[in-house]
């Protein structure tokens, strides 16, 4: 048997689970991801030895550019990977254009167990080698391939993609960021991998709480003091500008900053030098301010609460996290992600989610976002008595209740309503009006005559 870890993707459950008893004898651990979406998380999350994955996953779609697509997206997080095709629609040009996008492998269904088991094994064995040499040639140990994004910055909703496209190109530049969001959805992540990607990676990015600093240590906390400056100060200590000099400083929740203390810390970005409590020296720092807030700051602004010069000074580029409910599937991805956490976590291996229970977590508002989530997940695995997850063991309450539907209008009045506004935008020529509405003159003049009395 061989210690690495297989993954199967394909929509078909009963695949899933012929290839799952198939490999379970041959390999230590066997994942599988009935929805390709979870790719992303299980690779970033995971360490994977081989994939196998299905080409097709819509009903009706058997040209395989479903399953060449996630062989980019596999490849572009672990170029190095193995991944072994799978289709049931399977020719010669289909499994020549897979190899020359980088596939290791083709098979085709129904497949032949031994060759099957072969193939994987020749693809696991050639990806171990391969980790082998580059770990003896670098003098470096373990996995070679480090997860490229942080869990919470996982998804493909949307917005995620836009915001994971705007970070990859500031995280490069030295320009003050604002990280805006509510709780829970993981500003503090996105500080860390704006700092990851940055040219100042080389040195921590130093944190800190700008809501929980009390006006009586903002200096000493933020600029340092020398010993003696005030009592208890029985040593000289450098503040959080100082020691992050040359690297990124994370300041959080900086919403709830008094308006004085808002002034301290404007002099200090306008100078970019600081003076410890007790001292004369002048300390030049050079740091990468990075901020967030859950607060509305230009509302803030508009009632006095947050002074204006220090937003466009921490706002250079502004980046909102959408919140968890708008973030469609991706919900899906973080389920499995965390389920897989904990269940390794309290060695429930076997744990899996109720189809009932999915359609429940998909149901809630999510007001904690992804933290909520993660601490939803994991209350379940360590309470729940079965190995599977159900929708009791899901201790959330919806509290929040969608809008009101305003009644909808019958299609007379919509149609008499529509009429009316095109002719009185086009200043009673009916012609114009008509075609506006993409309907004939004599149509338009028909229908206007029918409701009018």
């Amino acid at each position: 048997m061989e210690n690495g870890t297989i993954l199967i993707v394909d929509d078909n459950k009963s695949v899933l689970a012929s290839l799952e008893l198939l490999l379970e004898n041959e390999f230590g651990t066997v994942r599988t991801a009935a929805n390709p979406n979870q790719i992303t998380t299980l690779l970033t999350t995971t360490s994977i030895d081989v994939v196998i994955l299905d080409m097709n996953f819509s009903a009706g779609i058997n040209n395989g550019n479903e399953g060449l697509y996630w062989l980019k997206q596999i490849h572009e997080i672990r170029p190095s990977l193995p991944v072994v095709m799978l289709t049931a629609y399977g020719d010669v040009e289909l499994a020549v254009k897979a190899l020359k996008n980088g596939a290791t492998d083709f098979l085709l269904k129904p497949w032949d167990n031994q060759i099957l088991i072969r193939k994987i094994k020749e693809a696991y064995k050639s990806n171990n080698s391969k980790a082998k040499s580059v770990s003896k040639a670098t003098g470096k140990q373990g996995d070679t391939e480090k997860p490229s994004k942080p869990e919470m910055l996982v998804g493909h909703s949307p917005a995620m993609l836009q915001l994971i496209k705007v970070v990859t190109k500031v995280a490069k530049t030295d320009a003050n960021i604002l990280i805006t969001g509510e709780n829970g959805t993981g500003k503090e992540m996105l500080a860390k991998e704006i700092h990851r990607l940055s040219p100042r990676n080389s040195r921590q990015m130093l944190g800190i709480d700008m809501g929980a600093i009390s006006e009586s240590l903002f200096e000493s906390e933020l600029f340092g003091h020398e010993r003696g400056a005030f009592t208890d100060a029985y040593e000289s200590r450098p503040g959080k500008f100082e020691a992050a000099n040359g690297s990124s400083l994370f300041m959080d929740e900086i919403g709830n900053l008094s308006i004085a203390l808002q002034a301290k810390l404007l002099t200090v970005l306008q100078n970019r030098n600081v003076t410890r409590i007790g001292s004369n020296k002048v300390i030049p720092v050079d740091i990468r301010l990075i901020s967030a807030t859950n607060k509305d700051i230009p509302e803030m602004i508009k009632e006095g609460l947050f002074r204006e010069d220090l937003f466009y000074r921490i706002n250079t580029i502004h980046l909102e996290i959408p919140p968890l409910r708008e973030r469609g599937d991706d919900l899906l991805l973080f389920i499995d992600a965390f389920l897989h956490r904990f269940a390794s976590k309290y060695q429930r291996p076997e744990m899996r989610m109720h189809e009932q229970t999915i359609e429940k977590l998909r149901s809630y508002h999510w007001p904690g976002n992804i933290r909520e989530l993660q601490h939803t997940i994991e209350k379940a695995v360590i309470l729940c008595e079965s190995n599977v997850i159900r929708p009791k063991d899901i201790l959330v309450k919806q509290t929040w209740k969608p809008q009101t539907v305003q009644a909808v209008p019958n299609l007379e009045e919509v149609e008499r309503q529509a009429i009316a506004t095109a002719i009185l935008q086009n200043n009673g020529i009916l012609t114009a009006a008509a075609a506006r509405l993409g309907v004939s003159r004599r149509t338009l003049y028909r229908n206007r005559k029918r409701f009018t009395p």
